[in-house]
């Protein structure tokens, strides 16, 4: 089965991690009932996006996976039978904490998760504080419905990280994500900027011939600092927007994709069988110092 029903789940956040996790509980099923069968929940989704300040009690938001959040999107992934891909603020261990992000299958069942790569360090981002980078290397998922590769927000901007994913197999490459504008930015900042976020992971899905799923947050937060530009899209294998969400408005959006769409793009524009990967030693160096 090629055909597959995407849901976007594009929404505000609160201070109150329950009435987070219910009001994405609630957009599963609004998306469950337009007949999604994987339904992409954006980045952190049960708190406002904290890593705005280093806060020792920001700690306390994180939880276990398997743990509580994925116990109740487990029971709700087996009663719609929908994939649920949730994004949470894993607590691995006292003092041990990532970026993580569950996959939960149509039966309810936990296969397993992905940790964050890259890990950013910037104002307003300050990601490294809370954020222990990924040890699980990058991962994809065979869910019922296609095999999914899931990455997250920063790991956005690197191409190396999208070309595993999807030569292990991944059919679909979603990125959950938080990413927003300064209020004190110009319009033409901002526009650059959400131009240079999506063109990037457009290249993502033409380079390697896959759906590329990306579902971003949305509202302003840090008392009025920060507007979260929202515009969640769906790119087919060439780069193309098939869907784009609006920079300020919750959505719940259901996009049918076909997977099989990938053969015909790999086989016109063969990219990958082209790879010559007896060269490619050197991008393993953090800089490559000396030319020979």
């Amino acid at each position: 089965m090629s055909k597959v029903k995407i849901g976007l789940v594009q929404t505000t956040c609160t201070a109150n991690k329950q009435e987070n996790l219910d009001k994405a509980i609630a957009k599963v099923r609004e998306a469950a009932a337009k007949g999604a069968q994987i339904v992409c929940l954006q980045e952190l989704f049960t708190s406002l996006y904290f890593c705005d300040v280093e806060d020792y009690d920001n700690f306390l938001l994180a939880e276990t996976i398997p743990g509580p959040s994925t116990d109740a999107l487990s029971a709700v992934a087996a009663e719609l039978n929908v994939v649920i891909i949730a994004s949470l603020f894993e607590k691995r261990a006292q003092g041990l904490y990532h970026n993580t992000t569950a996959i939960l299958d149509a039966d309810g069942t936990y296969l397993g998760k992905y940790r964050k790569m890259h890990i950013p360090d910037d104002p307003a981002y300050y990601e490294k504080f809370y954020f222990t980078p990924g040890d699980l290397g990058y991962k994809v998922f065979k869910t019922k419905f296609a095999t999914i590769g899931v990455l997250i927000c920063w790991d956005q901007w690197y191409p190396e990280a999208s070309r595993i994913t999807a030569l292990m197999g991944a059919e679909i490459l979603f990125y959950p994500t938080a990413i927003g504008w300064a209020t004190s930015q110009d319009e033409a900042t901002n526009t650059e900027q959400y131009n240079a976020w999506q063109t990037i992971q457009r290249s993502h899905a033409v380079a390697n011939g896959v759906h590329v799923v990306s579902v971003n947050r949305v509202g302003e937060e840090q008392n009025g600092a920060m507007q979260f530009w929202g515009g969640s899209f769906v790119a087919n294998p060439f780069g193309s927007i098939v869907y784009q969400a609006s920079h300020t408005e919750e959505e719940v959006v259901v996009q049918e994709i076909d997977t099989a769409l990938s053969d015909r793009y790999r086989t016109h524009w063969p990219f990958l069988r082209d790879r010559r990967i007896d060269s490619y030693q050197p991008i393993t160096k953090r800089y490559i110092d000396e030319q020979g």
